[in-house]
């Protein structure tokens, strides 16, 4: 079985749950927060970075083939929500999400913050951290691969 399934339940976690989705993309559309259940919940495109593998030669006949996989993140336990830097955005907007921090508050809650982007980030005030992470979906070939030079 190769879809991944990750549980955060801590910063460290949440740490390992951020580099999995680093270089996800998603609509705008596809945050939805939900305060009666107190959840949020993220549709993406993740990229594969785990099957990242380097090519051995470069050839204009074979490109690496790199993977993105459908996948949902959800936080559980949510007291709020906010959207920071999105006053521009329409719902099929694009967004890139580039990490999830943690900072602590009165532990074990604290604020999770969901960085994209063009500078606009979601925090979500929670009362634990409480995320899941799941491939829903067969993986599909791509050419491009995020860049993060400097």
């Amino acid at each position: 079985m190769d879809q991944l399934r990750l549980l955060a339940v801590d910063a460290e976690d949440l740490a390992i749950v951020s580099a999995h989705c680093q270089d996800a993309v998603m609509r705008v559309e596809e945050l939805q927060f939900s305060p009666a259940e107190r959840k949020f919940v993220m549709e993406m495109n993740r990229f594969v970075w785990e099957k990242l593998v380097p090519p051995k030669k470069f050839s204009l006949f074979s490109r690496p083939a790199y993977e993105r996989r459908r996948a949902i993140l959800h936080f559980d336990r949510v007291i709020a929500a906010a959207r920071l830097g999105f006053d521009n955005l329409a719902p099929d907007d694009v967004l890139v999400l580039l990490a999830i921090r943690f900072e602590e508050g009165d532990a074990p809650s604290g604020s999770v913050e969901l960085v994209f982007a063009g500078g606009s980030a979601i925090r979500l005030d929670v009362e634990v951290i409480e995320a899941q992470l799941a491939d829903v979906g067969g993986a599909w070939g791509t050419t491009a691969r995020p860049n993060h030079r400097a």
